[in-house]
């Protein structure tokens, strides 16, 4: 089960201060993926041993005419709609405006735990100006002041107790996430893969809406796709759809062990197909990428290398991931693309016995060491993968913290050369010796 944690209220109450605060501070960060969609921002976070994704939102406006004001508006109602806890900001230097009232009235029929944050209070004079923030009928509110961090422990410590322990389900059989942009063909393929209309098609972006999985059983292959299946209600049409996709990929990628991105070759890789494939890499899930509808593109001589060229310059460096040029049309290479994801899921649960990682790396590392430092020599001394249900490696040395983020990656490198680890991302740490 994931936890997303949704940051809401009106503009200028300090939601992405409060944002940073939460996925940025050194006990508590895990990953952060600044502007996931357009102006929205994307964390992973964990506390106490919680783990949660974070999701700051615009602010939320009613009584305007404002184009952008009224799509946060619609934003902040879809993250009410999708998240597990939401986080009310308010702010206690303007105290209750007509705004927050409105968001009030939305929250209190949410059958979720909601967390009033009063912020900005940084004295004890407004410490008891927060009082008036009763008057929204949400209850008990924690006082906060996201710019130094104070109370914030506090709003925490609430938070992850109404949270559930993400473990890796060890299931039989690997689960396969179909995510991309709206309209992208996702549907469409599981359909031609599985030879049935089971998921809902049609040429409106975002058709599909609720998480479902279809197993799998053919040809030798036995394996769960999951989809986001299901016809919007038709309230639902103006949706943004370039938030929508954000969240609803969030909750599939978690729950995924491979996560096949589809694009539109009609289309090209854009920047929302660019922010779904770092969703996977931050979650550390098998990745492999399809480039749907491919019949449709006019092709030269090198029409295809050319494009493959530009998407793995777009998600440099972790450039070691299959891309394949498929129709759900035709059926066009759609069985190698499940025989590949196949493929990258048992390079992700891969382990390499410690004596030959040790042999083999550590003549690498001999031969081409790490460059000195202010006239310090790097000598690692032993190396092993670590317990954990993804590929993470430790290097043991006597000075790791001279260790480099180039020389790091030139280690990486190596790894995938000589242990195939096509579509995963991996992890190396140097530690003290």
């Amino acid at each position: 089960m994931s936890n997303i944690v949704a940051i809401v209220g009106r503009p200028n109450v300090g939601k992405s201060t409060l944002f940073n605060r939460l996925v940025q501070r050194r006990d508590a960060i895990v990953d952060a993926v600044s502007g996931v969609t357009r102006d929205r921002h994307y964390g992973k976070s964990n506390w106490n041993g919680k783990e949660f994704s974070v999701i700051d939102t615009g602010g939320y406006t009613v009584g305007s005419d404002d184009i952008f004001e009224e799509e946060i508006r619609k934003q902040v109602t879809l993250a009410i709609e999708e998240a597990d806890i939401i986080v009310f900001v308010v702010d206690v230097v303007e105290g209750i405006s007509p705004m927050d009232v409105e968001v009030a009235n939305l929250l209190r029929k949410v059958k979720k735990p909601i967390f009033m944050a009063v912020n900005k209070v940084d004295n004890s004079m407004r410490d008891a100006d927060a009082v008036e923030f009763y008057g929204l009928g949400l209850g008990e509110y924690y006082t906060i002041s996201s710019i130094n961090g104070s109370g914030t422990g506090e709003l925490l410590d609430a938070m992850v107790k109404e949270m559930s322990d993400i473990v890796e389900e060890e299931t039989e059989l690997p689960r396969f996430a179909v995510v991309g942009r709206p309209n992208a063909g996702k549907s469409s393929f599981i359909n031609a893969l599985i030879g049935e209309e089971r998921n809902i098609v049609t040429d409106i972006a975002g058709t599909t809406r609720d998480t479902v999985d279809t197993k799998y059983t053919r040809f030798g292959f036995e394996f769960n796709l999951v989809d986001t299946a299901g016809i919007r209600k038709k309230s639902k049409v103006k949706e943004d759809l370039e938030f929508y996709s954000v969240m609803r990929a969030v909750k599939t990628i978690e729950m995924c062990d491979v996560a096949i991105l589809v694009l539109d070759a009609t289309r090209g890789f854009e920047g929302q197909d660019e922010n779904i494939f770092w969703l996977a890499e931050k979650n550390k899930k098998g990745i492999i990428i399809l480039v749907n509808k491919w019949d449709l593109v006019e092709k030269e001589t090198n029409t295809m290398r050319d494009f493959e060229a530009q998407i793995r310059q777009e998600i440099a460096p972790f450039t070691d991931v299959p891309i394949l040029f498929i129709s759900s049309l035709t059926k066009q290479r759609i069985y190698k693309a499940i025989e590949t994801a196949v493929e990258v899921f048992e390079n992700r649960k891969k382990r390499i016995p410690t004596s030959k990682l040790n042999d083999t790396m550590l003549g690498i590392i001999k031969h081409n060491p790490p460059p000195s430092n202010k006239g310090k020599f790097v000598k690692v001394k032993y190396c092993m993968q670590l317990p954990t249900p993804t590929p993470q490696f430790v290097f043991f040395s006597n000075l790791p913290q001279y260790v480099k983020e180039p020389y790091k990656r030139f280690i990486e490198n190596k790894m995938r050369e000589l242990f195939d680890f096509k579509g995963v991302p991996i992890v190396i740490y140097f530690r003290q010796k």
